[in-house]
């Protein structure tokens, strides 16, 4: 029996030529040579090799350790490169620069310079704010007119599959005298979409929503974990700090946001009049149809719609520079927890288990909080060209015990 090429795709593969999204890897035979690749199906197309054994133009780009280069390089050349891969993986000859996924280790695809991490679901903030304000309005007063949002760690975001140490620091119930250190009791999840910026920008130069495709290079899942307890106790007045920045997961693979044209699809109405600078009334839709399933030692526990986020990424990158903060490639900005309206589509424990007054059923037991040994997985697709659907690379990560 002929066995089959890894070229020949079932023409619905959540990685087909549909898809490619961007990573980088190394192989056993060379394991400090990190390369660029592109998923197809379940085998990596070695880019750099590929491209210099082909006389791309882009080789050089090709060449370095991140996709960096390839970002800063703008859009033009992100429509080039992929149509050149596009072309190449419709010939044989390709075939000796492909290989397989399990037998190659992924790394964090990007160098990442700046992290912000915003707060766009409005089904994520009003059941925060009825936990913690049941006698006032969920929603602060300003939640409504800007996309909030907060500085994070750059140097602490792991590419999925790094474990997660469990992290020590203050904390302090309500019902406490003083102040207490250890690792965290209230160890939690937060499903979100992370934004990696390609493009830079000058400072003091705004950059609207209508550049948006213009500095934007892709998307990825990103888990930001969180100490539940560690951020309550430091979170007043200013906002999170050690409760957030000991970790944050994203995907092995970044996804071009040009595959994910056809999951665009308009936001929730809304019930305020926006400023200019976020009015986006008559651009093109801002909202992306990502249905994300997450789950705890393989058991599913909730599906949180994407599209159902209040504020858009255009909108998150317009109000990120709108004082003239500029942009540096590598930038990677993240969406906030994504939940829906109903109980399984809420995006991390906290929400699910109200607090902790409802556990989480699973097969080894109830969870108000992760324990050690839990792994979290978050998968997601989109829906694609005609009946297609784009796959985006999985972000998992296990909890070890703190130090």
């Amino acid at each position: 029996m002929t066995e089959q090429s890894p070229l020949d795709l079932p023409e619905d593969h959540p990685f087909g030529l549909h898809n490619l999204p961007y990573g980088v890897f190394s192989t056993p035979d060379e394991p400090d040579r990190h390369r660029i690749g592109v998923r197809y199906g379940d085998h990596v197309l070695d880019v750099h090799t590929a491209s210099t054994a082909l006389g791309s133009p882009h080789a050089d780009l090709l060449a370095h350790p991140t996709l960096n280069a390839l970002m800063a390089a703008g859009r033009a050349v992100w429509q080039a490169v992929r149509a050149d891969i596009r072309t190449w993986l419709g010939y044989p000859a390709i075939e000796p620069f492909l290989h397989p996924l399990t037998g190659v280790t992924l790394h964090l695809p990007i160098e990442v310079a700046d992290y912000v991490d915003f707060y766009a679901s409005e089904h994520h903030a009003t059941n925060v704010g009825r936990m913690f304000r049941p006698d006032g309005d969920p929603l602060t007063p300003n939640w409504k007119h800007l996309p909030i949002g907060y500085h994070g760690r750059a140097g602490t975001v792991v590419v999925s599959g790094t474990p997660v140490v469990r992290p020590s620091g203050q904390r302090k119930a309500p019902a406490d005298a003083d102040p207490t250190f250890g690792p965290t009791q209230r160890l939690d999840i937060e499903a979100e979409v992370g934004f990696v910026v390609g493009t830079p920008s000058a400072l003091g130069e705004p950059v609207p929503q209508t550049a948006f495709r213009e500095h934007v290079f892709g998307v990825c899942l990103l888990n930001d974990w969180s100490a539940r307890d560690i951020q309550a106790w430091e979170y007043v007045p200013l906002g999170p700090f050690l409760g957030k920045s000991f970790a944050t997961s994203i995907s092995a693979w970044i996804t071009p946001l040009e595959a994910l044209d056809a999951a665009r699809t308009a936001p929730p109405a809304r019930d305020h009049a926006l400023l200019p600078y976020l009015d986006d009334g008559d651009l093109e839709p801002g909202g992306l149809d990502l249905r994300i399933s997450v789950a705890i030692n393989g058991h599913p526990i909730a599906n949180p719609p994407f599209s159902a986020m209040y504020w858009t990424a255009a909108q998150q990158l317009a109000h990120m520079t709108v004082n003239g903060a500029s942009l540096r490639t590598g930038d990677l900005y993240a969406s906030g927890t994504v939940s829906g309206p109903r109980v399984e589509e809420r995006g991390c424990l906290l929400e699910l288990t109200w607090a902790g007054r409802d556990p989480v059923d699973l097969p080894d037991g109830k969870r108000t909080f992760l324990e050690d040994g839990d792994e979290v997985t978050l998968t997601a697709w989109a829906p694609g060209p005609g009946t297609v659907r784009i796959g985006l690379g999985d972000v998992v990560g296990r909890i070890e015990p703190a130090v």
